[in-house]
């Protein structure tokens, strides 16, 4: 037990450089104080105790802001940023050294009583603000952006950005024990796209000039268009 407690002030220390002291992080941290009470929650769930469970996961909810289902499978080195506003669903299953920042959903899409919340890989970083929403599993390492909606699964070493999430994979994988905090590095892959689009008009505009003159566009003028050539 002290083992793990001292595990998850470690992930503080390591992952937030606001930290100063382990009285600070103990007193002041609410993601902390939230993952604490998982434990005893789902303790008390796995005992099927599951109604004192769940009161125990409200109270921790209205202590941090956090809200945990005692029935989430959470991993060592969890580690919640801020935390206000984040929701991790009953099925959720979350691995080693996972970071979330506020405003985080780990969401259900289905009524079924089975898997129906993601699964976090070991490594993951989720964005302020990031929804994950479905019974699918974020690879290895990977980083899901800021507001990012995602809504299928992604790969090992990967970057999610936009709404709905695009996955882009990582020419150079990280190494798993760095986790991924860089959030001002992201791709503008609608950006890419659109320039992509421009320089292929642009090169397709220029075999047309060579190839012969552009015609003038038609003009409507009281209800006659008037053009270069409408011979029929």
């Amino acid at each position: 037990m002290f083992g793990a407690i001292r595990r998850d002030i470690q992930s503080v220390f390591e992952r937030d450089p606001a930290a100063r002291s382990t009285l600070e992080i103990v007193l002041c941290y609410p993601g902390l104080h939230a993952i604490w009470g998982h434990r005893i929650s789902r303790w008390l769930w796995t005992h099927n105790l599951k109604f004192l469970g769940r009161w125990i996961s409200q109270l921790a909810r209205g202590l941090t802001g956090i809200e945990i289902h005692p029935g989430a499978q959470i991993g060592p080195g969890f580690f919640i940023d801020h935390g206000m506003g984040v929701v991790i669903g009953e099925t959720a299953e979350i691995g080693k050294n996972v970071t979330l920042y506020h405003g985080v959903t780990l969401g259900g899409t289905s009524l079924s009583k089975g898997k129906r919340h993601p699964t976090l890989e070991d490594g993951v970083v989720v964005g302020a603000g990031a929804k994950i929403l479905g019974a699918i599993t974020i690879g290895v390492n990977s980083r899901i952006g800021a507001n990012a909606v995602v809504v299928k699964p992604v790969p090992p070493e990967s970057v999610v950005v936009g709404v709905p999430g695009q996955i882009v994979r990582r020419s150079k994988p990280r190494p798993a024990e760095t986790p991924d905090l860089n959030h001002g590095v992201m791709p503008d892959m609608i950006g890419a796209s659109v320039i992509s689009l421009m320089a292929r008009v642009d090169a397709l505009e220029k075999i047309v000039a060579a190839d012969r003159a552009i015609a003038t566009p038609p003009v409507l003028k009281q209800g006659i268009w008037n053009g270069d050539d409408f011979a029929i």
